[in-house]
């Protein structure tokens, strides 16, 4: 096909600096919010004792579509147990519709609340009935053990100056909803602490970074650090907090083998 003009290269550079911030944008807009990604970590040096998947800040505020889509390939990993680390909600007229759906999956689900949820005023007598429906637990500053009796599931309010305590001869997994709290716990020590909060950003620049994180995040912004209580792992969430936008930061579900 000819083409009405004669593409210079000064042409050819100008229509891609036109050109790229707008896919960028509709990959940011359109794409990466509702791409779900699934990650693997694995942390066992031997044979894995437990599969966990993890999952975080939902911020549900209608999209069934989305959390359909969570349950579904949950279900489809066929872990040990789910974990959820807050944020389930941001306004209370939605809780009925994410309880409904995560009702639905067919392994134990263990969890505890996020700022927002504590904003929103959830009732956490109904997200404990909700969890405990599905064979797991609403964790309050509390601890369970898994129906094996191998593995103790130790949550916290991040509410309260609770000092959690692994539970000896199990494996721990410690639940928290801000990562930083972490340097709140040394001298113990959990075989992995999951968090969420941070949506690892949401947009992620190469070299720099995530442009943005909340309090309570510090340096553990997405993915898996060492700490010296014991392994982090930090999840990007699902939903979206102040803009609906991702960038290089697309919606995740762990899945982790310890």
């Amino acid at each position: 096909m000819k083409l009405p003009f004669k593409l210079t290269r000064r042409r050819w550079l100008i229509g891609l600096g036109l050109g790229l911030p707008a896919t960028i944008a509709g990959d940011a807009l359109a794409i990466e919010p509702n791409w779900l990604r699934l990650h693997k970590v694995r942390l066992a040096k031997a044979q894995p004792t437990h599969r966990i998947a993890h999952f975080t800040d939902l911020h549900h505020k209608g999209d069934r579509k989305l959390l359909e889509s969570v349950i579904r390939q949950i279900n489809a990993l066929q872990p040990d147990f789910a974990c959820f680390t807050g944020d389930l909600i941001e306004e209370a007229n939605h809780l009925p519709e994410a309880l409904e759906l995560l009702r639905q999956l067919r392994v134990p689900l263990y969890g505890v609340p996020g700022n927002h949820d504590y904003w929103a005023k959830a009732d956490f007598k109904l997200i404990g009935d909700a969890f405990k429906a599905t064979g797991g637990a609403g964790l309050m500053d509390s601890t369970v053990r898994t129906a094996d009796g191998k593995c103790s599931i130790t949550g916290l309010t991040c509410e309260s100056g609770h000092r959690p305590a692994p539970v000896p001869n199990t494996r721990n997994v410690l639940l928290i909803h801000y990562p930083a709290w972490m340097k709140r716990f040394e001298g113990v020590r959990f075989d992995v602490t999951l968090a969420g909060h941070s949506h690892g950003g949401q947009v992620r620049l190469p070299l720099i970074g995530p442009l943005f994180t909340p309090w309570g995040v510090d340096e553990y912004d997405w993915g898996l650090f060492e700490t010296k209580t014991g392994p982090l792992y930090v999840n990007a969430g699902i939903g979206w907090f102040y803009f609906n936008v991702r960038f290089r930061c697309r919606p995740e579900i762990t899945l982790l083998e310890i």
